[in-house]
């Protein structure tokens, strides 16, 4: 009898992949009977932190769309998947206990029925409260294995890591591949020995295209005793994304295994609706590059799913680096030198970072600090001069234990700075919060909503849940994409397309009654830079006259850095932060006392 291999269809990381945003309800729910009616996909995968984040961001309720989105499929009967982070939860940084339980109900009851769960250090501490929720929740609880290809990540690892999620109760296992790096023999080694030692456990494979291994690796586990693979489906699939289906079932067909037909009318329906959205507004964040498989990702190990804002940091600082090199008498580099000195980078930094698996969120800090090396060594620094916060939390432990030991000029930078390693549970030192989020609900006059997914959605995504209250998200979004295609009609670069918006949302936040008085406010939590490559010494200082457009300092959040230009043209009234300060999203960096007419005003160099 032949094997039988499942499709799932990864709709949610096709888009993320590729971009910055995802449909909308309404399209969602356009397209998914068509995805039914092409009759192969046992599994689709229906949300996760940045599905989320993305409906906020854009001014649309993410309880509605899974909800929408979940319905059709639970209906037809093909089950449904979401992806959570154990500690980070569905966001980018810690969740306490509470909320993480509340999320499981939430998800349970909003019609998802497995969940995918992966510790992006492999730890399986930070898996342990995962597992035991989902089950509680009434899920089939996936425990993933963030796979990566290190002197450390070798089949003993990641068999230690299953045993310890099947201890406690895990289903299933998912090898999540997602930078596409895994090697396919030890992939199909690994797959083997999980089948051998835990038969009754199934196995989903899920690997992004970019290095060009995916498929490979697919055939390779399917032979070792795979059950599910992800697959993707045209116009969103290869590049940085996922296999196509069609050819992932033609090569599983052609090695013997037993696989489901694909209706091909629908698949073109499918694809059809897929080009549509992004011909509506989809497609204006959608940079064309991760379209392109790359194997230079094999020896950084860097995710398709951040290439997106990977080049949006390299579009930031390349006009910054070349002037600093100008000055210096050396040559310019262009943007794809650049990316292969990031690349250089990442790779001669991760095994001195304890080789974190480049998942979200630490691919996202390990390319930082790559990226910040390249920016102070330009300048003539010496490197890891530049770690944020969250970078330090990563190294220090208090996301979990690094798979291997960081490096001496990482341990004696820390010793220098003061700073202590963390051995103890990394969800200790979270504390509890629901009541308090309840608490402001309830003040506030806000619903909870059903099954207390309100509160759950506020207490997850605090910032942007306000922002989608308050109307401002929405607003912004609709700014951000007219600016984007009044650029897609000049062929120009926008660059900060949020500063104009968050400027005028900051008037309502000004301490002084002066109608010319304007507040530039910080687009995102992190770290204000006046030097980074040594053009500017100091910030403007009151008196100074600035123009619109024009640069005043850069901000470092923990996965991009940034110009902030000014959207006035006037003098500095007052300088808020100095160099360095942490700031959080909205708060005042300068005022500025717009002029509409200026005349004989110096500007300062």
């Amino acid at each position: 009898m032949k094997k039988k291999i499942r499709f799932s269809l990864v709709y949610r990381d096709m888009w993320q992949s590729s971009g910055k945003y995802q449909p909308r309800v309404d399209q969602l729910k356009e397209v998914a009977p068509h995805i039914i009616e092409m009759g192969c996909f046992d599994r689709i995968e229906t949300n996760g932190g940045a599905f989320e984040q993305v409906q906020l961001m854009y001014g649309e309720n993410p309880n509605v769309a899974v909800r929408e989105w979940t319905r059709p499929f639970n209906e037809a009967g093909i089950q449904t998947h979401m992806l959570e982070r154990a500690l980070n939860g569905i966001r980018m940084y810690p969740v306490p206990a509470d909320i993480r339980k509340l999320m499981f109900n939430v998800k349970k009851a909003q019609g998802v029925n497995i969940s995918r769960s992966f510790c992006g250090l492999n730890d399986y501490r930070n898996l342990e409260l995962s597992v035991k929720y989902a089950k509680e929740a009434g899920m089939i609880s996936q425990g993933a294995l963030s796979i990566t290809h290190s002197p450390v990540h070798t089949v003993d690892y990641y068999m230690n890591v299953v045993d310890h999620i099947v201890d406690y109760g895990a289903d299933e296992i998912c090898l999540k591949d997602m930078a596409g790096v895994g090697r396919p023999a030890t992939l199909g080694e690994l797959v083997k020995q999980i089948k051998k030692k835990y038969p009754e456990i199934l196995v989903q494979y899920h690997g992004h295209s970019g290095p060009g291994m995916s498929m490979a690796s697919m055939l390779e586990v399917a032979r070792a005793g795979a059950d599910y693979v992800d697959v993707a489906m045209e116009p969103l699939s290869w590049g940085m994304i996922h296999p196509d289906v069609i050819a992932v079932r033609a090569m599983l067909d052609d090695a013997g295994f037993d696989v489901p037909a694909i209706n091909m009318d629908a698949y073109m329906k499918v694809r059809s609706l897929t080009q549509s959205f992004i011909d509506d507004f989809l497609g204006y964040f959608i940079d064309p590059r991760n379209k392109q498989v790359s194997s230079l990702l094999i020896s950084s190990g860097l995710p398709g799913g951040m290439m997106g804002s990977m080049m949006a940091d390299l579009k930031g600082v390349h006009q910054g680096i070349n002037t600093s090199l100008k000055k210096q008498g050396k040559p310019e580099l262009t943007e794809d030198e650049l990316i292969v000195k990031l690349f250089r980078e990442v790779e001669e930094i991760w095994s001195v970072l304890g080789y974190p698996p480049l998942v979200t969120p630490f691919s996202q800090y390990v390319k930082n600090v790559a990226l910040m090396n390249i920016i102070q060594m330009t300048s003539g620094r010496e490197r890891y001069g530049m770690i944020d916060n969250n970078t330090w939390d990563m190294i220090l432990g208090k996301a979990g234990w690094l798979p291997g030991k960081p490096g001496k000029e990482i341990t004696d930078l820390a010793a220098k700075l003061g700073k202590e390693f963390y051995s103890g549970n990394p969800q200790d030192a979270y504390p509890d919060e629901l009541p308090s989020f309840r608490e402001e609900m309830k003040k506030n006059g806000w619903d909870p909503g059903k099954d207390d997914e309100e509160l759950f959605e506020f207490a997850i995504h605090e910032r942007q849940y306000r922002d989608y209250k308050s109307g401002i998200a929405r607003t912004r979004f609709m700014n951000e994409l007219e600016k984007a295609k009044e650029a897609a009609k000049t062929a120009t670069s926008v660059k900060m397309p949020e500063q104009k918006d968050m400027a005028k949302t900051a008037e309502t936040r000004q301490k002084r009654n002066d109608p010319l008085l304007k507040a530039i406010t910080a687009p995102a939590r992190g770290k204000i830079y006046y030097n980074l490559y040594g053009e500017v010494t100091e910030p403007s200082k009151p008196g100074d006259h600035v123009n619109a457009g024009e640069r005043i300092c850069y901000i470092q959040t923990s996965s991009y850095i940034e110009e902030i230009v000014s959207p006035y043209e006037g003098e500095v009234a007052e300088v808020v932060v100095s160099q360095g300060a942490n700031v959080n999203k909205g708060d005042a960096l300068f005022m500025i006392k717009e002029q509409k007419t200026v005349k004989n005003k110096k500007k300062k160099v």
